[in-house]
């Protein structure tokens, strides 16, 4: 699977150990930035690894800011993707199995490492239930 990862400066250390930890998955991490610490703006961000995933050059996305919810925003203006800003496993599963989200944002003045880590790993194991969650996604505006 390719994970695209983006963040900004507030993301920039969660994403780095988040892209790690992807490959340590077995998956192909794509980070698309920023690449420091330094004062960036997150909605570049989130368009373009909002934009790789639409497009079927990721899989899935991860974007991490400080609270992931400006990211969640950004990306959710991008057709065809279901971004979810998630700070525990359980919301994660529910997002990917009935609401088939492939965009998940995460908030670095929210949640540690450790949780992030199983909430990535619960987001990228988790498939999709289909059956009355695919009536339902087809029923999201175009």
């Amino acid at each position: 699977m390719i994970v695209a990862l983006g963040a900004d400066h507030a993301g920039f250390a969660m994403k780095q150990d988040l892209a790690a930890f992807v490959r340590d998955l077995g998956h192909e991490a794509h980070d698309m930035g920023t690449s420091s610490e330094e004062s960036v703006d997150y909605p570049d961000f989130a368009a373009s690894v909002a934009q790789a995933v639409a497009e079927g050059k990721a899989n899935m996305g991860v974007l991490v800011c400080g609270t992931g919810l400006g990211m969640a925003i950004v990306a959710n203006k991008i057709r065809g993707v279901r971004a979810v800003s998630c700070s525990d496993s359980y919301s994660v599963r529910m997002a990917r199995a009935h609401n088939d989200a492939n965009v998940l944002t995460l908030g670095s003045r929210v949640i540690g490492s450790g949780i992030a880590q199983e909430i990535v790993r619960q987001f990228l194991d988790t498939a999709f239930e289909g059956g009355r969650h695919s009536r339902r996604l087809e029923k999201f505006p175009a």
